[in-house]
């Protein structure tokens, strides 16, 4: 169940994005783009393919730079910042096609999430807790698991440095229905917990409406649609967003 943003604790932005304009050559990608998300409340990002979803999230990473437009994270500014300095002001990035290391071990790549940390720095017993699967395979390598176990993998390892803002891309893609639903559970609980903000683009319907606390539809790089999850139904949004 959706929860109310207006109960939720803390509400203001931990994640705020100001007129945001990306290009690639002489096309213009994302044209003004603005929302935030605040913590405790999941907030996806729909729309049809190539309309410019994944670029704002590279532009939020810093994987690309922005022609121009503000980032701010919990009140800092950060749209100068590289991948990095991202990373240490608190955003974890789930990227679509999950991207983890495959000849490194489930226990390496969840190391690799560590590295804004110091060397000394454990990995959180609480992603055991949230993916049990990943202690059972501790010492297998990364490309032995399923294409779930890997999301979760993923998902695991941008949580590993307690980012403020989860950032997720397509987590639902080519995943069996059962690690989905765990998928969605896990996603529900860190946004109950009010202590981390959570932006979720993503191409299944279903799974964005029932998380959806907050929802903003992007158009030809453009936001055309925004408003509370518990409106999404009666605002036509499925067919706003449909292929």
């Amino acid at each position: 169940m959706n929860a109310t943003p207006s109960t939720l604790p803390d509400a203001a932005p931990l994640l705020r994005i100001d007129g945001i304009q990306q290009y690639y050559g002489s096309s213009h990608i994302l044209r003004d783009v603005s929302f935030s998300a605040r913590r405790g409340e999941v907030t996806v990002v729909l729309g049809r393919n190539g309309v410019g979803k994944t670029t704002l999230l590279k532009s939020l990473m810093g994987l690309v730079p922005i022609k121009s437009g503000r980032m701010t994270v919990d009140g800092v500014e950060m749209s100068a910042a590289n991948p990095y300095e991202r990373a240490k002001l608190g955003l974890g990035y789930v990227p679509q096609g999950r991207e983890i290391f495959p000849r490194l071990t489930v226990q390496e790549n969840l190391l690799m999430g560590l590295a804004n940390k110091s060397a000394a720095t454990p990995i959180p017993s609480e992603l055991f807790e949230l993916f049990p699967v990943l202690q059972q395979m501790l010492h297998r390598r990364g490309g032995d698991l399923s294409g779930g176990q890997q999301q979760q993998l993923a998902i695991a390892r941008a949580l590993a440095s307690q980012p403020k803002v989860l950032i997720l891309d397509e987590p639902t893609e080519g995943i069996q229905p059962s690690i989905i639903k765990d998928i969605g559970r896990v996603i529900r609980m860190l946004a109950d917990r009010g202590e981390m903000a959570i932006v979720l683009v993503e191409q299944y319907y279903d799974f964005a409406e029932a998380l959806a606390d907050r929802f903003v539809v992007i158009e030809r790089g453009e936001v055309v649609a925004a408003g509370a999850g518990s409106e999404m139904s009666s605002r036509g949004i499925r067919q706003l967003v449909a292929i």
